[in-house]
């Protein structure tokens, strides 16, 4: 594993496009002041919309068994069967 960069909180402020350009294109960056490491610059994870049938399919093998009559009880047990007036208190 590689050490991030350290920038200075000077070069953060001066150069801060440049340095975000950096951070979303996925870089990391260490920032300092007065020599001393004060935080972290780190790209956030992307979520993806898309997972591939055969992905599912991998990372689904090692996935519990579900009972589904017992799936089935939970649900009712946990759903109100009787539909509600909205407006009566």
């Amino acid at each position: 594993m590689t050490a991030q960069p350290e920038i200075t909180q000077r070069d953060l402020r001066n150069r801060s496009k440049e340095i975000m350009d950096a951070v979303e294109n996925g870089h990391a960056f260490t920032v300092t002041r007065d020599g001393h490491e004060i935080g972290e610059l780190i790209p956030l994870r992307r979520r993806r919309r898309f997972v591939s049938r055969a992905e599912f399919a991998a990372m689904s093998r090692n996935a519990a068994q579900i009972d589904l009559e017992a799936f089935r009880a939970d649900q009712e047990a946990a759903f109100d069967q009787e539909p509600r007036d909205p407006y009566e208190r």
